[in-house]
């Protein structure tokens, strides 16, 4: 292994993966891994899912590429079945999250300047994460990502998460306020949940101010909360915007900005474009994942989402560094009382992949067809990986 020609921008770990199946991955060594990462909230089929390796293979064998320029069937069948799923009215494909949530906040500017403001501003979060592209950098509530990449743009105004009574003051102390962009649940965050009827709440407030409510569900949709997105399961909320990408491929890069109400309306000819994005593979390849994630998949998620969050709470009840258990369906963390990215390697020593966010949380995002049996096998391997963290850290 070696990243010789590559930018050193990711603290790789010391593994290469070869293979995947389901829940597991093999390494280059033979070594089988079960994997709650799912590559980070991505494949939330699973590894190698049959149908997806199907459409990808039989789309690559009649076109790949042809550009926006041209009708493409694949993407107006897609963009017909996530309309559907969400009830958003019309979409625009991207190859990532981050391009989504560009879509989005340009839609709130225009939005901004054609109620007449001069410097349109979009109320984001902390701790929130959108993206690594300088618009989505500055949404994004994490002060060490934007180090040493100001000047960060204007037009953004933070308020803290879970709180409407700050959004509501920023809004009655800035005219230019246009929209109100945040995330369900905040995943790099910490896996923080909001109140129940925060979003509702939000909505209300954007509805009174003519603002468009903007909900990044990059890691939240495709089925990972137990709705096709986060949003539904929340009466009274009608967002605007809707951005997602993650899980939409299963690992095929693409990504998608949905609209309704407000936001219909604001794009034309001219307005936004991507040379890739919607082609028709990356659509075969999310049309088979909407496809088979509706058909009883998605369904499953909240009992697996309650087992997982149940085993965790009791198995870990009386441990000293164990503070809580949080999540929803299947986007679920842990929370000690301290950092732990050691605990990294040490659950991957013993064939577990896990991801640790905002320094003291395990956070485990697998895929949407985890089993119990494996729910209890991660439970277990945690466990002996968190004796083994303790143990190092009195010994210290």
């Amino acid at each position: 292994m070696t990243d010789k020609y590559l930018m050193p921008t990711y603290a790789r770990q010391p593994v290469t993966f070869v293979t995947g199946e389901g829940c597991r991955l093999t390494d280059s060594d033979g070594r089988q891994y079960l994997d709650v990462v799912a590559g980070i909230a991505v494949c939330n089929l699973g590894h190698c899912h049959p149908a997806v390796t199907r459409a990808i293979q039989a789309q690559a064998g009649t076109l790949v590429h042809t550009s926006n320029l041209y009708h493409i069937q694949a993407q107006e069948t897609l963009a017909e079945k996530l309309c559907q799923a969400s009830g958003m009215e019309k979409v625009f494909f991207s190859n990532s999250g981050a391009e989504a949530n560009e879509a989005a906040i340009k839609l709130a500017r225009l939005h901004g300047h054609r109620k007449g403001s001069d410097n349109p501003t979009v109320i984001v979060m902390d701790s929130a994460f959108h993206g690594r592209t300088m618009a989505t950098l500055t949404a994004t509530g994490n002060r060490k990502a934007q180090a040493g990449f100001e000047p960060l743009l204007s037009g953004f105004s933070r308020a803290p998460f879970n709180d409407v009574d700050a959004v509501r003051r920023i809004i009655e102390h800035n005219k230019d306020v246009a929209a109100v962009l945040v995330e369900p649940v905040q995943g790099e965050g910490g896996v923080n949940v909001p109140d129940p009827d925060y979003l509702a709440r939000l909505s209300d407030l954007c509805e009174e101010h003519d603002l468009l409510l903007m909900l990044d569900e990059i890691q939240t949709g495709n089925g990972r909360t137990g709705s096709y997105f986060a949003f539904q399961q929340i009466e009274g909320c009608k967002p605007d915007v809707v951005t997602t990408a993650k899980g939409l491929g299963n690992g095929f890069p693409i990504g998608a900005c949905l609209v309704a109400n407000r936001a219909s309306e604001l794009f034309g000819p001219g307005s936004h474009g991507s040379t890739y994005g919607g082609n028709p593979l990356g659509c075969a390849a999310a049309l088979a994942v909407v496809e088979t994630l509706q058909d009883g998949i998605i369904d499953s998620v909240h009992v697996r989402g309650q087992y997982l969050r149940q085993t965790l709470t009791q198995r870990f009840a009386d441990h000293a560094m164990f503070r809580e258990v949080r999540g929803q369906g299947l986007i679920n963390a842990m929370q000690l009382d301290r950092d732990c990215p050691e605990l990294v390697g040490l659950c991957r020593e013993r064939g577990l992949l896990i991801n640790v966010t905002a320094g003291s949380v395990i956070r485990m995002v697998p895929p949407l067809v985890i089993s119990e049996a494996e729910i209890d096998e991660m439970v277990n391997i945690l466990e002996d990986a968190i004796k083994a963290f303790s143990d190092s850290q009195e010994a210290a």
